[in-house]
């Protein structure tokens, strides 16, 4: 039995006490996960990350708005597409149209509500770079000839992209933004699929949910580390329909001990 570890976006703004955006337990997460990859060193085949790799300037940051008084709003503040249509917020020096677009299509199809989070996982930044006592366990474990990859995503600076797969509103003119078969098959070609990372409200359980429809013989690989993932603060139960149709259709939820 050939088995992949799928860890999401484990960077140090999310993992790290003092990152920008901290997810309340994710040192824990890491610390299991790094005795259940040194328990396991010769049960995994393969390792694969995804990373959040953001430009200063997007959509989800505070550096892309301003309201009629120049102001940048604040974090955690709540972008509504009608706020963009009547210009209580707009983009500095952005497409107004696609900003639109893209917030529009979020309410349409029952998305998330558009945040404006702290800035984080800036590209080249240590922020963005995977933590490290994680990044140690991995290379150890690749010290028996074995290797492991990086899916990076978020680039596209007008839509966030919180799945490993594909963008919130995928881009029909931008590659990056669309479905991301290349890593689903191989991921598929595994026979399990462990699954860990940050956060669990977010980027973990948009992962899992955009397989349901198009790939639902991948979801039954999945074994989902649950002590290896927690939410976002605030969004604690946002994703629990998620994991529930994930086992319905036949992941597995297990613990690394």
């Amino acid at each position: 039995m050939k088995t992949v570890l799928l860890i999401i976006d484990p960077q140090n703004d999310f993992c790290e006490n003092t990152g920008t955006l901290y997810v309340p337990g994710a040192v824990g997460d890491i610390t299991r996960l790094v005795n259940f990859i040194n328990k396991n060193a010769d049960k995994i085949d393969y390792i694969h990350f995804t990373t959040d790799d953001h430009q200063p300037n997007d959509i989800s940051h505070a550096n892309f708005w301003i309201d009629k008084d120049g102001n940048h709003p604040n974090p955690f503040t709540i972008i509504k597409a009608d706020d963009v249509k009547n210009g209580v917020w707009k983009p500095v020096n952005y497409d107004v149209d696609k900003a639109y677009n893209y917030i529009n299509q979020l309410e349409i199809k029952g998305k998330y509500a558009h945040i404006i989070w702290p800035t984080h996982c800036i590209a080249g930044s240590h922020g963005a770079d995977i933590c490290e006592p994680l990044m140690n366990a991995v290379l150890d474990w690749t010290k028996n000839g074995k290797y492991y990859g990086i899916t990076r995503k978020g680039t596209y600076p007008y839509s966030e992209h919180f799945g490993a797969f594909m963008a919130e509103i995928p881009d029909a003119n931008i590659p990056e933004t669309q479905f991301n078969q290349q890593l689903a098959d191989m991921l598929n070609s595994f026979d399990k699929v462990y699954i860990a990372g940050e956060a669990k409200s977010h980027c973990v359980a948009n992962t899992i949910s955009q397989l349901f429809d198009t790939m639902p013989q991948l979801v039954k690989k999945l074994v989902i580390l649950e002590d290896a993932m927690s939410p976002v603060a605030g969004f604690e139960h946002t994703a629990d329909a998620v994991y529930q149709k994930a086992v319905e259709l036949g992941a597995k939820i297990e613990t690394c001990c």
